[in-house]
């Protein structure tokens, strides 16, 4: 059962205080190592340096791949065949795999009529009033024992801030059953997979997949969600279904029974219930088979059993008049839900999300966007990447300040000057200033609304009136958070810093500083500014990073990512721009893709298993990455197939100037490096 992310620890409290802790706890889950932490463990039994037990964690791509290769180490700078490091690796590579620990279940809840301690031992867990027992969800299907999950998400909350907001902004109350249905603008906006922030369906599969499917009813959000899934991609469900779709295939059903377990999916299985029709149906099994075939498609298991029902399942297909070659192909679709299926039920439930998310995004898009940022860590996008669509959708976005910003994102009415039809603004919410508490923004706010909403006068003003210590006020300051004061970064830095520890009220309005001469601080730079941006609010309403440096790109021939809308598939092209997605699905038979952002958009790049092995530094440590390759256009899909790259993180060092390059401009160094820790103490 999915909750609004933020109210699942009410209904786990509800639980307990029902059936009490004797007869409720959470269900274990085995944690295995994998590559990466294995590396990790055997470095740090072996006495290498964190700086060594980093770069080999660093080596291994993705947290699927298990393979530890001595040639991806060389890369670091280490040297596998040293005989402490080399005995790390082989110590790892025997370790990957085996359970590391017993942990707690996300979610999964274990229910007993009686004693629940007369079954399986119960342990606190390290939260507190909290408990779990030790039989993981495997066991406890064994057994035959109830479990529920109770799980969290995250757009669940968002769209009820988004409610709220619209709400007290357009005096609209609006639930999940009161949002107009099939609105065709929705569909429009679905089928350009403008759908960055919209639940389920922004991630890279689905964005390619929205202009082929071309959605235009509910039913097909059910199939989106249902088909981008490693189940219906392994079982080679996803192309027939397409070109039956788009009339290039014919739909012809072996038999009447076969046409009412699979007509609205036009010939194609593509959810659990539909395989479990189809073996009752078509091969003879039983309820009580057909359910066995259920549980052997359960998602997220290590072992599948589905093959166990192969034979039963095309025999009984063949006994029945069925051609072999259409049972083998029919088991063979089904197996793929052996790996991750959809019921369909979950799938329509997930597709009024998708529905309800974009209807929001379409019809509101500041809300959408605020209510993204107040539900945030969440979702498939940064902070940055939600705000720079936002304003591509003609939302004005403002600032953090100290004088107007909550702890929330908040909206705002756009200026007297602004045109009739221009919409609310956006303004960013304390929330965002990295290291700020909410406890410090909650004084701040009150401070602000004591003094009738007086705006702050200066950093000593907001001092003494909200009593802030000095490292918080620090933090708003690094954040440029003091522009209505008319201070820059520096200049709100400078003031805060010759504050005291405490403000002392019965001197109030005697500064320290009296006195001391006036100070010509430096301007920063815009490359400067956008680099603390970056650092301190994971985001800038400056520039984008490319665009200071797109005079330099244009000159080696690179192209805006707006502009591969106009080049002919199959050209040539050179496109550049900051990493901010890398994904490697288990279905993709090694394929990387890759997202680059620039100033005007967005570029998807594939990146094929031989280029992955040539340029893996640039492929998994980049910031700032160049690519060239081959155009490739499908409808409105357009791809990059990438044959050279080059990366050119070290601009963005350039464009920060002397200052420390915050975290997500960072990337690893080819230098060499020792693996042991230094005998040097002084």
């Amino acid at each position: 059962v999915d909750f609004e992310h933020e109210r699942r620890e009410e209904v786990i409290q509800y639980i307990y205080e029902k059936y009490g802790r004797d007869r409720a706890g959470l269900a274990a889950t085995v944690i295995h190592y994998r590559a990466r932490s294995a590396l990790r463990e055997t470095a740090k039994a072996m006495g290498l340096t964190r700086d060594a037990e980093d770069a080999l964690a660093g080596t291994v791509a993705g947290r699927r791949s298990g393979a530890v290769n001595d040639d991806h180490i060389r890369e670091t700078g280490l040297d596998p065949d040293e005989p402490r490091l080399a005995h790390a690796i082989r110590l790892a590579r025997e370790m990957t795999g085996f359970p590391r620990h017993l942990s707690q279940h996300v979610g999964g809840f274990v229910i007993t009529r009686g004693p629940l301690s007369e079954l399986v031992p119960i342990a606190n867990a390290a939260m507190k009033d909290r408990t779990n027992i030790e039989w993981d969800k495997d066991d406890l299907d064994a057994l035959g024992i109830l479990k529920v999950d109770v799980l969290g998400l995250g757009m669940l909350t968002c769209i009820r801030k988004a409610f709220e907001l619209i709400g007290a902004h357009y005096g609209r109350a609006l639930t999940l059953a009161t949002v107009p249905a099939e609105d065709p603008e929705v569909y429009d906006m679905l089928c350009r997979a403008d759908t960055i922030g919209v639940f389920q369906i922004e991630s890279r599969a689905q964005m390619s997949m929205l202009p082929r499917l071309k959605p235009r009813k509910f039913y097909d959000l059910v199939i989106e969600v249902a088909i981008v899934r490693p189940g219906p991609i392994q079982g080679d469900m996803v192309h027939p279904y397409l070109r039956r779709r788009s009339g290039e295939e014919a739909v012809d059903y072996p038999s009447e029974e076969l046409r009412q377990v699979l007509a609205k999916t036009l010939g194609v299985p593509l959810f659990q219930e539909q395989a479990m029709k189809i073996a009752i149906v078509a091969a003879g099994f039983t309820p009580a088979e057909a359910d066995g075939l259920r549980r052997a498609m359960a998602t997220f298991r290590r072992a599948g059993t589905i093959h166990n029902f192969q034979s039963k399942m095309v025999d009984g297909m063949v006994a029945r008049g069925y051609q072999r070659e259409f049972a083998e192909r029919c088991f063979k679709q089904i197996e793929g839900f052996g790996e991750y299926g959809f019921p369909e039920s979950h799938a329509a439930s997930f597709a009024l999300l998708v529905y309800v998310s974009a209807w929001l995004k379409c019809h509101y898009p500041a809300a959408f966007a605020a209510a993204l940022l107040n539900s945030q860590p969440m979702g498939f996008y940064a902070p940055a990447q939600i705000v720079r669509d936002a304003r591509a959708h003609g939302v004005e976005a403002r600032p953090l300040d100290v004088s107007h910003s909550d702890w929330d994102c908040t909206l705002e009415e756009p200026p007297c000057d602004a045109a009739p039809d221009a919409g609310l603004a956006l303004r960013l919410g304390l929330r965002q200033a990295k290291g700020f508490s909410e406890a410090d923004a909650e004084a701040l706010i009150a401070a602000r609304r004591a003094g009738n909403a007086r705006p702050f006068s200066d950093p000593e003003d907001l001092w003494r009136r909200a009593g802030l210590g000095v490292a918080a006020l620090e933090t708003l300051a690094r954040a440029d958070g003091f522009g209505a004061m008319g201070l820059t970064r520096r200049q709100a830095l400078w003031a805060v810093r010759r504050l005291g520890p405490a403000p002392l009220p019965l001197f109030a309005g005697l500064s320290e500083a009296a006195g001391e001469p006036a100070v010509e601080l430096p301007v920063m730079a815009p490359g400067e500014e956008v680099s603390h941006d970056y650092a301190t609010l994971r985001l800038s309403l400056k520039h984008h990073p490319l665009e200071l440096l797109r005079d330099g790109l244009a000159g080696e021939g690179v192209v805006p990512a707006a502009n591969l809308g106009e080049i002919d598939s199959g050209t040539r092209v050179t496109v550049a721009g900051l990493a901010i997605t890398r994904q490697r699905p288990g279905t993709a038979s090694g394929v990387i893709f890759v997202t680059l952002e620039d100033e005007t958009g967005i570029a998807n790049l594939i990146v094929w298993p031989k280029m992955f092995e040539r340029y893996r530094r640039e492929t998994l440590g980049a910031r700032l990455l160049c690519v060239s390759g081959e155009l490739q256009r499908e409808g409105l899909v357009i791809h990059v197939i990438v044959r050279h790259m080059r990366d050119l993180t070290d601009r963005l060092l350039a464009l920060a100037g002397d200052h420390a390059l915050p975290a997500p401009f960072r990337t690893t160094t080819g230098e060499a490096r020792s693996a042991y820790p230094s005998r040097d103490f002084h």
